[in-house]
């Protein structure tokens, strides 16, 4: 096939799911909504956190901190999704794509690490509830922030700048929702057995560790639980830790899925049905799970939607 020098001037195609789909526009509403979801639900989340002084504890800076990644990382693939679709355009430049594959795999790495320091906040919290603003001090807390962003930058960076490097071949249509590693490799015109196996020893690595620690976490915590004299306190706790693991199955199902399966188990559809799962579903459920089945969040919402409403009846 004829080679097309990877530079800054080439464009690819992007053949989303919207493409493939029998009922693009009534796929195209649904992604709508749950874009505006999104956006709504992370950003009213991360309001109520800054602004009330209650809640400015370690477990809704990370809680926070989550909304913030997963209002970005909608937003890096949604707008384009649906723009180019109500455009009837589907292209995107080398530059773009390599931007959005970094963006798109530094806030998926920033998610998996930081839910693994949510689970630790939770294993303190309910464990060794003495030691808490101890061992979870602000500069703790900021460190873990730090290195979830830092870490999965850095992993980002490599990536990106490695998967770009090579050659593609004339035919560049790229059967996936964004920019993401295995579509891409496949459109490389040069051996990437080699890098293929980096990139699922990568995944493996940035994947399991994390995963391993909140299982860990978890199963002390359900230990602690099963031991409390407190009926009340055992529900409270279980509430919390089961809205914690509910994100945390959906997140990691689907980056295995994508990462740590072999390529041979794909197909184009699947990977685009998983990719609008990661990218647009679970950041428009994750604060609904989180903020609907907690009282502290909910009570902040309406001491705040009080204080707006209150004002705006006193300047009538």
């Amino acid at each position: 096939m004829e080679l097309w020098n990877s530079t800054w001037g080439g464009d690819f195609t992007l053949l989303g799911i919207l493409s493939d789909s029998e009922s693009p526009e009534l796929l195209c509403a649904t992604i709508t909504v749950l874009y505006m979801l999104a956006l709504t639900s992370n950003s009213l989340l991360l309001l109520v956190i800054t602004a009330d002084a209650r809640l400015h504890v370690p477990m809704y800076l990370l809680l926070g901190q989550l909304s913030l990644m997963d209002l970005l990382f909608t937003s890096v693939v949604t707008p384009k999704t649906l723009v180019d679709f109500l455009g009837s355009e589907d292209t995107i430049s080398f530059g773009g794509c390599a931007v959005q594959m970094f963006l798109a795999l530094t806030l998926g790495g920033a998610e998996d690490l930081l839910l693994a320091f949510m689970a630790y906040d939770r294993y303190v919290a309910i464990c060794h509830p003495l030691n808490y603003m101890v061992l979870m001090r602000p500069r703790v807390c900021w460190f873990m922030v730090a290195t979830s962003w830092s870490l999965a930058s850095l992993n980002a960076l490599g990536h990106t700048l490695y998967t770009m490097h090579f050659p593609f071949c004339k035919v560049r249509k790229i059967t996936h929702l964004l920019c993401e590693i295995p579509p891409l490799l496949k459109l490389a015109c040069a051996d990437t057995s080699r890098y293929e196996l980096l990139v699922y020893v990568m995944g493996v690595t940035f994947l399991l560790p994390p995963l391993a620690a909140i299982l860990a976490s978890y199963t002390l915590i359900l230990f602690t639980v099963l031991r409390m004299p407190s009926s009340e306190g055992r529900q409270k706790a279980l509430v919390t830790c089961s809205s914690h693991l509910t994100v945390v199955g959906m997140f990691y199902g689907a980056a295995t899925f994508m990462y740590v399966l072999p390529s041979s188990l794909h197909s184009p559809k699947q990977d685009n049905i998983i990719s609008v799962f990661y990218t647009i579903v679970t950041p428009a459920l994750n604060p609904l799970i989180y903020s609907l089945r907690n009282k502290e969040v909910m009570g902040a919402l309406r001491r705040i939607l009080g204080k707006y409403f209150s004002s705006a009846h006193s300047t009538i």
